[in-house]
């Protein structure tokens, strides 16, 4: 554990002047953040944590709270209710590419299709309020109780530029993916919560919590409470592994070689499953919309720690 900190703390102090990406400017908010922010945090399943950088600073979580809306989905609806509206494919196309799969569904979960459906299932009968602080509530629970906001000017400036993400939920429903009948106010709440979800904000050392519990199999390393169900956690991991990195998600795969998932605020949460959640915050974009400077970070630590976990499973197989 020590030996993993003192990599950690080298490569931060490697990376912290590389220059590289160009921060988010789609949502105006998000273009304010400074490009000079850097952050890394660690979670081990024993509960002990790290942090180097700026790793108090807020930041929005963006598309790094689909995995978490996921698992909140998940155990209320169950797996198969759930993926006969959602499929678990990569789509091999942009995230928010107006494209479903055979079957008429969403590709998978962590593209914007996938996650405006899964949001439209949460507390679906329930009052837009009382979503809301479904998902907030859970997504501290991640967090182990630590700070978790909300960023109303990127919420609303969210809903103004949403034009795509209005199309690909009436695109949904043309196609009967909903499955329910959805009137154009039940899209609109659906949408609004998917926005909300986005604009929820974290630092990093609470995203190494979050990161932390999905490595731990849904039990806060830290507060030792189950947030989610086992059977959550691993259909989630699964979809991050192979679909969490963007358009980047198959070479992510190949070269890291563990269940990922990264936001356009900059943060990258990636997961060494029964051994630690890891948050890196790093606001430059690279083309496909992954931190440049967290991507680099990854792969370090795998060429530092060996951490792909096929290269785990075949190392402790030769052991045996």
């Amino acid at each position: 554990m020590d030996n993993i900190i003192e990599i950690i703390d080298e490569i931060y102090n490697e990376l912290k002047d590389l220059n590289g990406g160009k921060v988010a400017d789609y949502i105006p908010e998000l273009a304010n953040v400074s490009p000079n922010k850097f952050g890394i945090s660690i979670c081990f399943v024993d509960g002990k944590t790290h942090n180097i950088g700026d790793t108090t600073d807020m930041f929005c979580l963006q598309s790094c709270s689909k995995p978490l809306s996921y698992c909140v989905a998940h155990d209320e609806l169950g797996k198969e209710e759930l993926h006969k509206r959602v499929g678990f494919e990569p789509s091999g196309q942009a995230f928010n590419a107006f494209i479903l799969n055979k079957e008429g569904l969403p590709h998978n979960p962590m593209i914007n299709a996938g996650a405006i459906m899964v949001a439209s299932q949460i507390g679906k009968n329930e009052e837009p309020s009382y979503r809301f602080n479904i998902l907030k509530t859970k997504y501290s629970e991640f967090a182990g109780g630590n700070k978790v906001g909300f960023d109303n000017s990127v919420f609303l400036s969210e809903q103004h530029h949403a034009d795509r993400n209005i199309s690909l939920a009436y695109y949904m429903r043309e196609n009967g993916a909903y499955l329910d009948t959805m009137s154009p106010n039940d899209i609109t709440q659906g949408l609004d919560l998917y926005f909300q979800q986005c604009s929820i904000t974290i630092n990093s050392e609470a995203g190494a919590q979050i990161g932390g519990t999905l490595a731990n199999g849904g039990i806060n390393p830290t507060t030792n409470e189950r947030v989610t169900s086992l059977e959550s956690i691993t259909d989630c991991l699964t979809l991050m592994y192979s679909c969490g990195m963007y358009d980047y998600s198959g070479q992510f795969a190949f070269e890291i070689g563990l269940p990922a998932k990264s936001g356009v605020s900059g943060c990258i949460l990636l997961v060494v499953p029964n051994q630690m959640g890891i948050c890196i915050w790093s606001p430059p974009l690279d083309d496909v919309g992954n931190s440049f400077k967290g991507l680099e970070v990854c792969k370090r630590l795998n060429n530092k720690l060996k951490l792909h976990i096929f290269h785990n499973i075949i190392a402790n197989g030769m052991k045996s």
